[in-house]
């Protein structure tokens, strides 16, 4: 009898252990689900997809020498200091101004790219996409400074698979291969919000409280 009561007891304890541990673990995953931290990832989402679009908008108007051009450009350039602004909260103004400005010559080298594409100069193809990973290199080594959560490898591994896919886009349209070009922007797009989600939950890693 006193061996049952003891088994008894210790099933019981099992359980409310087990239970106790279940609820500790839901707090710690609804910690990380609060408002705040969802609205700052749709934040992000919202202004990567942005960035996509307008990009690809760039991309078209400068291949087709569409009248728009130039609106498209500093639409897309109000992207790059959006993008700054929003890590300003938690890395400073003086960082956020410095993220947008890298993001700037991002674009910048781009339209260069784009326009050596176009007139088919390959040395100044070659030149400018050097520049341009260049210079991702440079917007990968400034996040990482900011925040050790952001890896290198895949800060790096994000930006360079970006590049390729933007450059597919503009070979495509260029090439006319509609199909081909529709399907490089819709692996762009997923690419980018995949990349949001590592921007958000790096800052929120970086920043609990403030979550």
């Amino acid at each position: 009898m006193k061996k049952y009561l003891s088994l008894m007891i210790a099933v019981v304890f099992l359980i409310l252990t087990s239970i106790t541990s279940l609820a500790n673990t839901d707090e710690r995953v609804q910690a990380k689900f609060t408002p705040k931290a969802c609205n700052y990832e749709k934040l992000q989402r919202k202004l990567w997809h942005e960035y996509v679009h307008w990009t690809n908008s760039f991309i078209v108007s400068d291949i087709a020498n569409l009248e728009d051009k130039g609106d498209v450009l500093n639409r897309l350039l109000k992207n790059q200091d959006d993008l700054g602004k929003s890590i300003a909260p938690y890395y400073g103004t003086n960082n956020a101004k410095q993220f947008a400005k890298l993001l700037r010559e991002h674009i910048v080298i781009a339209g260069q790219v784009v326009d050596a594409a176009k007139a088919g100069n390959t040395s100044d193809l070659d030149k400018y996409n050097k520049l341009w990973y260049k210079n991702a290199d440079d917007i990968v080594a400034f996040l990482h400074k900011l925040n050790p959560n952001w890896s290198k490898k895949v800060l790096t591994d994000m930006f360079y698979t970006h590049l390729k896919l933007t450059t597919d886009e503009a070979v495509f349209y260029l090439k006319k291969q509609w199909k081909d070009y529709i399907n490089a922007y819709d692996k762009g797009e997923n690419h980018m919000l995949m990349f949001a989600d590592i921007i958000s939950k790096g800052i929120a890693k970086q920043f609990p409280k403030k979550f």
